[in-house]
């Protein structure tokens, strides 16, 4: 369920003379509010990306481990060890 939020964010100093730099005329973005949606959009982008990169890697050494280091086992046997897991 998709829900609007708005935000109120001050800025002051160097932060907002960037911000500035960046909106209006001269700027890349029209309004501040366009310039945050892209900053959090690249921020999800990034997050996501390390998400890849760990399951890429986890992967990776899963399957470079000898074929005799498996093991076979069952739904309910996974199941538990997720659950014993923390949470990361």
């Amino acid at each position: 369920m998709s829900r609007t939020m708005t935000l109120n964010v001050r800025v002051s100093g160097v932060l907002g003379e960037f911000v500035a730099a960046n909106v209006g005329d001269d700027g890349v973005y029209e309004n501040v509010s366009e310039y945050v949606r892209d900053l959090i959009r690249r921020d999800m982008e990034r997050a996501e990306g390390e998400t890849f990169q760990r399951l890429k890697a986890e992967l990776q050494h899963a399957f470079a481990a000898p074929d005799d280091s498996y093991q076979p086992l069952d739904a309910d046997t996974v199941i538990a060890r997720g659950r014993r897991r923390p949470a990361s």
